[in-house]
Formats: structure tokens, sequence, C-alpha cells
């Protein structure tokens, strides 16, 4: 596969760039090789100078999305055990760069957390840090935790799913003002 050379290099961006698009428009199994070439401007023959197969950047893509989200979930563990901040400053702050993130790259995000068959796995990994990260910071006097961390966890999780989709990617609310909303919630509760 080619990859020397700044014309290569800006080539094979423009196929992951046209190649994000295209599946996040249309899905995994609608998305052509020959409309991926044509929005990046170049021949089916110089896709396959970069890519073996609509799979392999499909793969690339995910795994893009992946690293970005494992690196966040690193950095919050990190955060975590300093235990500097309350809980609901540790999960604001986590949730407005995790928003960030889903929303700077709203392709990729489609892709990584909505179409690859990684997403549930994902989701999984990132509720098992965020839980990992509340039971550090969240106990009682007696040392043991006032709930259930792996469903507030999972609850978490699923606010951010379906945030992202209805709000945050359509562009309503941002990554900051849903970060706030999601913490008050958690902090305040029902009553």
């Amino acid at each position: 596969m080619r990859k020397k050379g700044a014309n290569g290099q800006e080539s094979r961006t423009r196929l992951l760039a046209a190649a994000a698009s295209e599946f996040a428009r249309l899905g995994y199994h609608e998305t052509k090789v020959s409309a991926i070439v044509s929005k990046a401007g170049l021949t089916q023959p110089s896709f396959y100078l970069y890519f073996q197969s609509k799979e392999a950047i499909f793969a690339e893509l995910t795994g893009m999305f992946r690293s970005g989200l494992k690196a966040l979930m690193e950095e919050c563990w990190r955060e975590a055990e300093r235990g500097c901040e309350s809980v609901t400053v540790a999960v604001r702050s986590f949730l407005a760069r995790l928003f960030a993130q889903l929303a700077h790259h709203p392709d990729l995000t489609r892709i990584g957390f909505f179409l690859s068959e990684e997403a549930a796995d994902m989701k999984e990994e990132l509720a098992a840090v965020i839980a990992r990260c509340l039971l550090s910071r969240h106990h009682g006097l007696d040392g043991e935790s006032r709930f259930d961390v792996a469903v507030a966890a999972d609850c978490l999780v699923g606010a951010v799913e379906r945030l992202t989709l209805q709000q945050l990617l359509p562009g309503k609310r941002s990554a900051e003002e849903l970060a706030g909303e999601v913490a008050q919630f958690y902090s305040v509760g029902l009553e």
C-alpha cells in the first residue's frame, strides 16, 4: 500500500474524510467505494493504493474513533485517581470533554458510537471506566457506595448516547450545555 509523499498522504486523508461522510450518511452497507472516490475527487484504482477494501477503510475509521475514546477514558481514570474534585464536578468535566469530542468528529461519532460492530463493546468499556471513576470518588461514611455505580454508569452512557443523537449532532445543544444539564440532573436527582 502506498503511503509516501505529501500528495499520497493528502489523497489518503481525502479518502478517509469522504468515506467517513458517506458511511455516516448512508451506513456501511449502502456506501459504495465508487461514491467514496467520487466524493474525494479520486479514481477507484487510487482507493486501492491505500485501502484493500471498503471493510478496511471502515475498520480504520472505527479504530480512529476508538483510539480517541480510549485516550479520553484513560484521562478520566487518571483524574479519578487524583480525586481532587467532587463527583458532580468530575462528571460534568468528563461529560463536557466527551460531548466535545463527539461533536468535533460527528461522522466518526456516527460510525464508531452507532454503526460499527464494536459500538456496543466501546459503550461497555466507557460504562466500566465511568463506574470505576464513580466508585473511586463516591463513597459514604462507611466506605460503601451509596448507589449501584454500575447502574449509574450505564445510565450515563445511555444519556450520552441519546443526547448525542438528539441534541448534540443536530446542533440543538452544545457539549457544555449538555454536560451541565446531565451533571445537574444527576447531582439534584428527581427531588
